[in-house]
């Protein structure tokens, strides 16, 4: 199923623009391994939802996933064949904004060479260009 919020303070936002470098959730700090946004966009609820099914089905048990990202903005579109006016579009899917470092999903209980496999299947699900990193050795 699909995420999307249950409740939110506006029913349509503006597209906005995606600038810069994510500052916050850009290191790996639930699982060992995480998969990190290289580029700038929009990730939709069903992407989201298929890395995490891909992920799973690649773990094959050996390891538990965590889900970094959650669609809170709506994205509308009008109808095909539509004159102009009329206003803006209905909501038809959700997404998340993603910036450049951003974590989108961790492992956690899985050796290095699962995770490599598993998060290689979640990158063909997701828009954006991402790569595989390490979680940062606690000092």
């Amino acid at each position: 199923m699909a995420m999307m919020p249950k409740r939110v303070k506006r029913r349509k936002v503006h597209r906005g623009r995606v600038k810069g470098n994510a500052t916050r959730g850009n290191f790996v700090h639930i699982g060992e391994f995480g998969i990190v946004a290289t580029e700038a966009g929009w990730v939709t609820a069903r992407q989201i939802e298929a890395g995490r099914i891909a992920c799973n089905r690649a773990l094959a048990g050996s390891g538990k996933v965590h889900i970094r990202i959650f669609p809170d903005k709506p994205v509308t579109s009008t109808p095909a064949e539509t004159r102009m006016g009329k206003g803006k579009g209905e909501p038809e899917f959700w997404a998340a904004v993603v910036r450049p470092g951003q974590v989108l999903y961790e492992v956690q209980g899985a050796p290095e060479a699962t995770a490599r496999l598993a998060f290689n299947r979640v990158a063909h699900k997701l828009a954006i260009g991402t790569r595989m990193v390490h979680r940062r050795p606690t000092v």
